[in-house]
């Protein structure tokens, strides 16, 4: 009862979060995050640095048909007694691959990087800690259908121009005309099984990945 509590507490004025379909995103499930309004495709991790080439940002890919790289939200600190994901609630975001050819050194969640060479608006990289405040992320409502936009305590989630062909790179950033409003879209299990231990899916998010 005192966790369930301790939950309903945690989460009370609230909103479930929504996937593209209108249905509560769920802790831990796999989904794609895609621009709202864009002729691109979802995002996927590119190199933003020739040296050293890790860690790794994030950028879209140009490419519509590609629908990204799978990612799951998680609760930290962890909420006992939910499964669904809640706006204004500090969570953390992982890319869910089977193939991660580069930098395998560092782990698969997202962060602001917060290092002394970081720009004024820090790119958001992937290779943070659970628990660490600059991977610590929450889902803000927005203007629209199921539309979101991701912050953190260095800024609101955006993008500039990246270093591949232009395309959008994720950065925090107090610039609100360069913020990023994303949907969530539900990975269907069924179309992404495969007689191999890697779905066509992230055969298809990886190909941004840098050489491979």
């Amino acid at each position: 009862v005192t966790l369930l509590l301790a939950a309903a507490v945690c989460t009370h004025g609230r909103e479930q979060v929504k996937d593209s379909n209108g249905n509560p995103v769920k802790r831990g499930a796999k989904y794609f995050i895609q621009p709202a309004k864009s002729n691109g495709g979802g995002l996927v991790p590119a190199a933003i640095n020739i040296l050293p080439f890790c860690p790794l940002g994030i950028t879209q890919t140009l490419l519509p048909y590609q629908p990204g790289l799978p990612v799951s939200f998680g609760y930290e600190p962890v909420i006992i007694g939910t499964d669904y994901i809640y706006t204004s609630t500090t969570i953390n975001i992982e890319f869910r691959s089977e193939i991660w050819p580069v930098c395998n050194e560092l782990s698969k969640l997202w962060a602001v990087d917060v290092s002394s060479s970081a720009a004024k608006e820090p790119a958001i990289i992937i290779g943070g800690e659970r628990t660490a405040p600059n991977s610590l992320f929450k889902i803000e409502e927005a203007t629209g259908a199921h539309t979101y936009k991701l912050t953190t305590s260095s800024g609101t989630v955006g993008t500039i121009p990246g270093p591949w062909l232009g395309a959008p790179q994720l950065i925090a950033t107090n610039d609100d005309a360069k913020t990023l409003f994303v949907k969530f879209v539900k990975v269907d299990d069924d179309a992404t099984k495969a007689t191999t231990s890697t779905s066509r899916v992230e055969k298809l998010g990886l190909r941004m990945f840098p050489f491979y």
